[in-house]
């Protein structure tokens, strides 16, 4: 009975202690536990962390399995909030805990705080906290241990995690100033997480995150065992103040705006080689702009969007795609200064002797780089580049005079490359300069080895933007003009050296070259055309089938300080670089080949002023055409000129000849024929060296030169058809001499003078000018001609067996009228003269030689008074008296035979020779003749004109 009542009792008591269990569990779940954690919770934080913790309540509910807690905030030793949150809800599976898994239900955590400080060594803070709070610490025993190599990681699942409304905090300490970043709301999903390898199941998670505008959302699924990974990640938003923080250690310029957006698919495995692959990444930078340097507060390159589409990266197979780039409206603007720096170059350069120096003194990092052959070369691959509604600055300070440049709109497209670099690559450009004139290039290029094949056109190319380069060699001015062209270029760097060709045409229309400070054109032109051209960059060739200059034009210009315009053209600086000795060219190396198969001359045309003159000198050459063929500078070459225009508006002008091989020292023979010149257009020039002005006339030229490297032998033939003068001029130039006698005995009997001028010398003498010698060799001639005139007749007196200055004079016989033997002759020859040159007068003045010719007359009077018989002693006292005075003739007898013996020479040539007597003056007798040598009475003539 008793064992009855006992057997009775046993379920009661097992309910009793289950009761009491019941009692405890719950007492301890809702009672003790909360009690413990809020009181080791901050405890904890504050022995690892030395954090100071406080958290508002904890509850706990241990028949369902779940602790909630509220409000924790943790602060550091700056008493600054490190951690904290709203709620934490944790809520365990008992069915998972059965089975030897932590299994968490769910787990939420609402409006998460944590603050991560990245400090001035770049630790953080967290574990700055950490190894402070250690190192208080260091005298405790440290249970943890390391977990050994290849422990399995605990079994954990979670069937749902939720953090909502999160805020990330982080602060950089490493720059001068400190910056912050506060990353808010920050939410996540994470579900049937498990750490153990399960083959058919996978989390899912979902992360989103904002700061400002800035979005980052993260979605796909994850493995733990084995790690394995797959989603996409998206960052959008991201300004340039942000970018601009982290890239500055990095980066030499200025990020002044913009916005990137990334985002990707991706695959991540790790197992016994960590794999990783993205798919579809895509980036768009928007509204872009960038200093050229870090202090600079204007953007000089923006896009309004630069987008990268289908990016790919394999790690294993070590490769990358990227897809089609895609600029759009990009503005780019370059600047030279005087010393020659770009500053983009120069920032760039900066910023690397800063890196340099920067790293000099650290030491190596540790470790060994796996060598090179152990991996496989890193692949990759470009879809293309496409860039619309481009614009180029440039700005140059370096030229005397500021240069700027614009190309707007600029478009590229540049087509696939990859990192084998063989293919060929094709490329477009069209470009437009601000100023005028398009550009185009299109074609393929192959950068290793290199090749480049493109189809150049431009047209309408505005030259007057390039004027500070010219100026930069040449002082010009580019007052209009327009640069053509059209041609293929292939070039080939498969071996050195670089070779290549051009072949095409080009043109410029409109030129007009100007010195700078005067508005008076100086080199003109309508068109010049160059077709075909074809260039070989090695050896250097250069081949033009035809140039075509059409309607050239030069103003040349002497001005009142005896120095040409064109003189103006060449610089000083340039003067004095020529002569410095240039660098000698190594001796295999080729110079360049040129040929010019013809150049074609179109209604050309030349102005020349000579404003040292007054009034000043003006003549003009137009109708300018013709051709010169065959110019080179490769013997054996043998080029032919052939010109024809018209100088005045009325004479002509033939230019002919043959060019030898240009630069070497071959014979170049040129002719020059010019007919029915006005002289009178002429008369501010010649009037400066005659003394007169030109009232009549015409002018002929036929010169024939032979120029052998610099040296010159011509002949210049002057032909002058009646050439009249009109008033005088007074300048110092002019010839000391009677220039109208001189011009007189110059002419013929055409009223034409015909001499020929010949010079020689070195042209490379800067005092040696061709026509100014041709000029003076002219007036030189004058003078002759007026002060020694006789010797002018030399051609008629040779004819005569005579010199020019024997006609000048006659020979009586003493005593007579009677002409010594051969003189009748010289009267001949000088009436010819005369007859020839009907303006030239000729005086003759009688003459006697009192002594040679009155002794004469003396002895024959004596030898009539005594009937032809006189002694010797009678005829020497006769004689010794009238050279002492004591015996004379009578007074008329001399005079009368002066007087017979000028009027004789007037009746030989007027009635012998038939020179007209209006040729014929006679003078004064003269008593004082002169003798020759063998006793004869010489009277001479002199030469005028009207």
């Amino acid at each position: 009975m008793a064992e009855s009542r006992q057997r009775n009792r046993l379920p009661e008591n097992l309910v009793i202690g289950a009761i009491i269990l019941i009692v405890l569990y719950s007492l301890a779940g809702f009672l003790v536990l909360p009690w413990w954690l809020k009181r080791a919770l901050p405890d904890q934080l504050a022995q690892h962390m030395s954090w100071q913790a406080d958290i508002a309540e904890i509850s706990s509910n241990p028949f369902a399995l779940s602790v909630e807690a509220l409000n924790l905030s943790a602060h550091d030793s700056d008493n600054q909030k490190v951690v904290g949150f709203e709620r934490l809800y944790i809520n365990l599976n008992f069915f998972e805990l059965i089975r030897g898994i932590v299994g968490f239900e769910a787990i939420e955590l609402d409006e998460p705080f944590i603050r991560v400080d990245l400090l001035d060594d770049y630790s953080v803070n967290f574990v700055r906290d950490f190894q402070a709070a250690s190192a208080r610490d260091e005298g405790l025993a440290d249970e943890s241990t390391e977990p050994e190599e290849g422990q399995s990681p605990p079994l954990l699942y979670f069937q749902q995690l939720n953090i909502n409304g999160g805020e990330l905090l982080f602060r950089d300490f490493t720059k001068p100033e400190m910056a912050e970043f506060r990353i808010m709301p920050l939410d996540l999903t994470l579900s049937d997480l498990a750490t153990w390898q399960r083959d058919d199941r996978n989390s899912d998670y979902h992360l989103q995150a904002a700061k400002g505008d800035h979005s980052v959302e993260w979605q796909g699924n994850l493995s733990i065992t084995p790690l394995y990974s797959s989603g996409s990640l998206a960052i959008s938003g991201v300004d340039h103040k942000t970018i601009g923080h982290f890239l500055a250690p990095y980066l030499p310029y200025g990020l002044l705006g913009g916005k990137v957006s990334v985002a990707s698919d991706y695959e991540l495995q790790a197992g016994d080689t960590l794999q990783l692959t993205t798919t579809n990444g895509r980036v768009l930078v928007e509204n872009l702009a960038v200093a050229p340097n870090r202090q600079a507060e204007q953007a000089r390159l923006s896009a309004v969007s630069i987008a990268i589409n289908d990016i790919g990266f394999d790690l294993r197979a070590r490769e990358a795609r990227v897809g089609q780039i895609t600029l759009a409206q990009p503005d780019v603007a370059l600047a030279r200064n005087n010393r020659g720096e770009i500053d983009w170059i120069a920032s760039l350069a900066e910023f690397s002797k800063e890196s340099e120096a920067g790293n000099e003194g650290k030491a190596p990092e540790s470790g060994e780089p796996a060598p090179a052959e152990t991996q496989q070369p890193f692949r990759w691959s470009l879809a293309g580049i496409d860039v619309s509604e481009g614009r180029v600055l440039w700005q140059d300070q370096q030229p005397g005079s500021p240069a700027e440049l614009v190309i707007e709109p600029l478009s590229l497209s540049i087509g696939s490359v990859n990192s084998a670099m063989e293919d060929q690559v094709p490329y477009e450009l069209q470009a437009a300069l601000g100023s005028g004139g398009t550009l185009s290039a299109k074609g393929q290029l192959t950068p290793q080895p290199f090749t480049l094949e493109a189809a150049i056109s431009g047209s309408g190319i505005l030259l007057a933007v390039f004027e500070p380069y010219l100026q930069e060699s040449a002082n010009l001015a580019i007052a209009g003009g327009t640069l053509g062209l059209d041609g293929n270029l292939d070039l080939d760097g498969q071996q050195e050296p670089l070779t290549g060709t051009f072949s095409g045409t080009a043109e410029v229309s409109g030129l007009n070259l100007q010195l700078p400070d005067s508005k008076e054109r100086l080199v003109s032109w309508q068109t010049l055309r160059l077709a075909p051209i074809e260039y070989n960059v090695h050896p250097a060739r250069l081949e033009i089938g035809t140039v075509t200059l059409a309607e050239p034009a030069i103003n040349l210009v002497r001005n009142p300080d005896n120095i040409h315009n064109v003189e103006q053209i060449s610089l000083a600086s340039a003067t004095a670089d020529a002569a410095e000795p240039a660098p000698e060219e190594p001796a295999d190396e080729p110079g360049l080949i040129f040929r010019i198969g013809q150049l074609v001359i179109e209604q050309g045309a030349l102005d020349y002023t000579d404003r040292t003159l007054n009034p000043a000198f003006t003549t003009s050459i137009d109708r300018l055409n013709g051709t010169v063929s065959g110019l080179s500078n490769v013997s054996p070459q043998q080029g032919k000129v052939a010109l024809k225009g018209r100088i005045g508006n009325s004479a002509s002008i033939d230019f002919d000849g043959t060019i030898g091989t240009l630069g070497a020292e071959e014979t170049n023979s040129l002719t020059l024929v010019m007919k029915n010149l006005s002289l009178p257009a002429l008369s501010p020039y010649l009037g400066r060296y005659l003394g007169y002005s030109i009232d009549s006339g015409k002018l002929e030229l036929d010169l024939d030169y032979e120029i052998t490297g610099s040296q010159i032998k011509a002949s210049n033939r002057v032909i002058m058809d009646r050439l009249g003068l009109g008033q005088s001029i007074a300048s110092k130039d002019a010839v000391n001499a009677p220039v109208k006698l001189g011009l007189a005995l110059l002419r013929d009997s055409d009223g034409v003078i015909d001499v020929n001028v010949p010079v020689s010398g070195d042209l490379s003498s800067p005092d040696f000018r061709v026509g100014q010698v041709v000029m003076r060799t002219f007036v030189n001639l004058l003078a002759k001609a007026a002060t020694s005139p006789f010797s002018m007749l030399g051609s008629i007196a040779e004819l005569a067996g005579l010199s020019g200055e024997e006609l000048g004079q006659v020979s009586f016989e003493p005593g007579t009228s009677r002409l010594v033997q051969g003189e009748a002759e010289k009267l001949a020859a000088l009436g010819k003269a005369l007859l020839d040159r009907p303006n030239l007068l000729l005086n003759v003045r009688g003459g006697v030689s009192p002594e040679t010719d009155g002794l004469a007359l003396l002895r024959d009077e004596m030898e009539a008074s005594q009937g032809g018989e006189l002694t010797e002693q009678a005829w020497e006292e006769a004689r010794e008296a009238y050279l002492a005075g004591e015996r004379s003739l009578a007074p008329e007898t001399l005079s009368n035979l002066a007087n017979t013996r000028g009027t004789a020479l007037m009746e030989i040539l007027r009635d012998t020779h038939g020179v007209p007597g209006k040729q014929l003056f006679l003078l004064e007798p003269s008593r004082d003749a002169t003798v020759s040598e063998d006793g004869q009475v010489i009277v001479g003539f002199t030469l005028d004109t009207r």
